[in-house]
């Protein structure tokens, strides 16, 4: 089955800038990490991201995260629009329930991945997000993904095809 989507944000950064306690703050970084496309590559990730080509993150070097989730979220707290780029999640989708995938095998756009688990929110979603979105975001704060295929993403309209 095929299904149109949009991938609306697409995130790739070399530093892992949630580290520590959230009262300290995101470790900064100067340079950007949201682009317009990025390099997937076959069992290693998105080029130029953190988790890229680490052998503890094989089968969850990229993050998938439906946009859908975030807006409900901000719609329950009764907050404005949250940043989506503070979820530090990859690949952000509308058109399609993420947290739906795991166990899946699907191909988004040219690339094909394996959904293997949850990416579960952590606590820096109260500081980075809102207070109570920690909370909010269990059960659906995205799919830790394996890329199967080499290819690029970009942004705008794709399609996201289950495979099994």
């Amino acid at each position: 089955m095929q299904f149109p989507v949009e991938i609306v944000q697409l995130l790739a950064s070399p530093v892992h800038r949630y580290d520590g306690r959230p009262k300290d703050g995101p470790a900064p970084f100067d340079g950007p990490e949201t682009h317009e496309s990025v390099e997937v590559r076959a069992g290693l990730g998105i080029v130029g991201d953190r988790f890229f080509g680490q052998r503890a993150h094989r089968q969850e070097a990229v993050t998938l995260f439906a946009i859908e989730s975030l807006e409900a979220v901000a719609a329950e707290l009764g907050t404005a629009e949250l940043d989506v780029a503070r979820t530090r999640r990859n690949i952000i989708l509308r058109g399609y329930p993420v947290d739906d995938l795991r166990g899946s095998r699907f191909r988004l756009g040219e690339v094909e991945f394996a959904a293997h688990r949850p990416a579960n929110p952590c606590a820096w979603m109260d500081e980075q997000l809102a207070p109570g979105a920690f909370r909010a975001l269990r059960t659906r704060g995205g799919m830790r993904c394996e890329p199967l295929t080499d290819g690029v993403l970009q942004l705008g309209p794709s399609t996201l095809e289950l495979l099994s």
